[in-house]
């Protein structure tokens, strides 16, 4: 068992008493996790290179008398999905996992005491939503670099004008709980409109430091020197509680460039990740 998977449970079971993370009787880096709230108790093993590489939810242990037929299972593909939402290379999860799942399943069981029971006096009406200006994107990430316990991680997407990039940041913070946890989200963005229009050549490019003094420049003189266009990067910092100094701004640069070059952006080179 690691330092950090230790030091994990005893803070679990302090937190949520005594029990509540526990190795499984008789087996090697599988432990339950009862989520008392809902009387069900999950199955996780925790590989010998957590929090480096992600734990896998493997099951039910066991559920509860009073819990509707089928509830245990949704619950279980529930707590897999926020897993996934959840989870950074390099940083104990089990504490966020808890409590994003206990957002979710409240926030349904609001939303199915409020719903009102169709009838023939009541009839179902759909509700239109506005589309979203623009599709998702997807991202190619970097490798993970862990400094002194603050850990980065780059994403790249290709953009075509400064509105789509402020989409997709948007989009990013909303939809991904971890990255909108991070100490800083640095941005820096490149757009030549002459690669849409050989009549037209207009520039945009901007970056954002978000409170990492001067690393959105030196973000964007990367992408400059590296001569690459219709990108759009965001470095994810982690700050672990030890100042790295200039150190930081060589580690940004270093996961930026590795999205941009796994992405082929970088004209000949690119192997793609996407997430």
């Amino acid at each position: 068992m690691s330092e950090e998977l230790a030091n994990e449970i005893e803070a679990i079971n302090s937190i949520y008493g005594s029990g509540t993370l526990q190795k499984a009787s008789g087996e090697n880096n599988i432990y339950t996790l009862s989520l008392t709230n809902n009387n069900v108790t999950l199955r996780l093993s925790f590989p010998l290179g957590y929090p480096e590489i992600v734990p896998q939810i493997l099951g039910t242990e066991a559920i509860g008398d009073s819990v509707r037929k089928g509830y245990g299972k949704h619950v279980l593909d529930t707590a897999r999905d926020t897993l996934n939402d959840v989870y950074t290379p390099g940083l104990v999860c089990v504490f966020d996992l808890m409590q994003e799942l206990a957002v979710v399943l409240s926030e349904e069981l609001t939303k199915d005491q409020e719903t009102p029971k169709a009838s023939e006096e009541q009839p179902l009406c759909r509700v239109l939503t506005p589309e979203p200006l623009f599709e998702p994107p997807n991202w190619t990430v970097s490798n993970t670099i862990t400094e002194k316990k603050s850990i980065f991680l780059a994403r790249a997407c290709s953009v075509t004008s400064p509105d789509q990039v402020q989409s997709y940041i948007s989009h990013l913070l909303s939809s991904n709980k971890r990255v909108a946890k991070a100490t800083h989200n640095i941005s820096a963005y490149r757009i030549s409109s002459h690669s849409l229009n050989p009549d037209t050549k207009l520039v945009f490019q901007d970056c954002d430091d978000d409170g990492e003094n001067a690393a959105g420049g030196r973000l964007l003189h990367l992408l400059q020197i590296m001569d690459v266009w219709g990108v759009l990067v965001v470095v994810s910092r982690w700050y672990g509680g030890v100042q790295l100094g200039p150190d930081r701004f060589r580690i940004i640069n270093a996961v930026a460039r590795d999205a941009v070059v796994t992405g082929g952006w970088l004209k000949g080179e690119g192997n793609k990740r996407e997430l």
